[in-house]
């Protein structure tokens, strides 16, 4: 089955965590070389490649001589600013020795929640992809940003990015298998089950903030964009070339039959919510069975503080939210016109008057 979804790849992302660049605390020249070396194969071949790297910590610790990790974050940050620079000049010879040129691109969790900086973050990525022919190389921006340093490795990082280029194609390296479920390694996940996600672990060690459940966070958001993902090990020879010829390496996840729009994609996983939008019961069904958009009607309350076309959850009457979308009323004018019927709102409204509170064109159900 795998083969089907890789046939017609051209665009791939692929992340390396801090694990398959470095030894202990140090970078490995040994494993960036090979990883390098696997890139250069797949860019030769004609493919697109974006590498979402790690290691930038780890990096500035082994400049600095250190023999343990920094235990709070200005320090981590201040590793990271030293250890990209060496993290960067690694990647630039290396790549150079293959006659290949990179880009840096420095990201935080923030540049893609402003719609505006989301475009500009593409149309970079684009450009350097189409127009000179190069391999974009991002990392979370540590010494502004503490995602990567609390939560994820660049795990959700290279999700949003695979979303972000539309790629074909997302590759989690990390150094095991797979993705064990009952003591063996799936080949393949067709759907991303709730005893799936029961079944990951937890994070790494002292120098690594990835783990199963942080990648297979990453798999969820790139497999409902409709992009396949493969976790695989780093550690084995060729890897790279294995899963993208189709080989049975690694855990492949099928994606979605109707991924979501880029539009989409940015609201559902790149955006923050600024309040919530409780309906009942039959505006529920509207929106998910019947895909309408939301109307005052169906409105029960609504809570936190948001203005007009700022993202809000939209949750049953439970508060529970099952989607998200962009508002056309602040807050207290949705307060205002909650239950009430068209008539009943043009003449509160009048001039101000939309027919949707969300349109379905600005809402993703989740």
């Amino acid at each position: 089955m795998r083969k089907k979804y890789l046939e017609n790849t051209k665009r791939i992302v692929v992340k390396v965590g801090t694990k398959s660049i470095t030894g202990n605390i140090k970078l490995d020249p040994a494993k960036i070389k090979s990883l390098v070396s696997q890139l250069a194969g797949l860019k030769k071949k004609k493919y697109e490649i974006v590498l979402v790297t790690s290691g930038a910590i780890s990096a500035g610790i082994g400049e600095l001589g250190l023999t343990e990790s920094p235990r709070n974050i200005p320090e981590k940050q201040a590793a990271a600013s030293i250890g990209q620079i060496a993290l960067m000049a690694k990647y630039h010879d290396l790549f150079k020795s293959f006659k290949i040129k990179i880009g840096q691109i420095l990201l935080t969790e923030s540049d893609l929640k402003d719609r505006q900086k989301y475009l500009n973050a593409k149309n970079t990525l684009i450009t350097l992809l189409r127009k000179y022919d190069v391999i974009p190389i991002i990392n979370e921006n540590d010494v502004v940003g503490i995602e990567e340093i609390i939560f994820g490795d660049n795990d959700e990082l290279s999700a949003l990015i695979a979303n972000l280029v539309d790629a074909d194609l997302l590759i989690l390296l990390s150094d095991v298998d797979g993705f064990f479920y009952k003591g063996r390694v799936l080949q393949l996940v067709e759907k991303l089950s709730s005893d799936i996600m029961a079944a990951a672990g937890d994070r790494g060690d002292q120098f690594s903030t990835g783990g199963m459940k942080s990648k297979l966070n990453a798999v969820k958001i790139s497999i409902n964009s409709g992009i396949p993902v493969i976790i695989a090990n780093h550690k084995k020879e060729d890897i790279l070339k294995k899963v993208v010829s189709g080989k049975n390496e690694g855990t492949f996840f099928c994606p979605s039959e109707k991924g979501l729009s880029q539009k989409k994609r940015w609201l559902a996983y790149s955006v923050v919510s600024h309040g919530k939008i409780l309906i009942d019961d039959g505006a529920k069904n509207a929106l998910i069975e019947m895909g309408k958009s939301l109307l005052p009607g169906g409105i029960v309350k609504a809570e936190g503080r948001f203005n007009k076309g700022e993202p809000v959850d939209v949750c049953d009457k439970n508060g529970e939210p099952f989607g998200r979308g962009l508002v056309n009323y602040e807050r207290g004018v949705v307060e205002l016109i909650k239950g009430k019927k068209t008539e009943q709102i043009r003449s509160l409204l009048k001039e101000k008057f939309y027919t949707e509170v969300i349109h379905r064109d600005n809402l993703v159900i989740f």
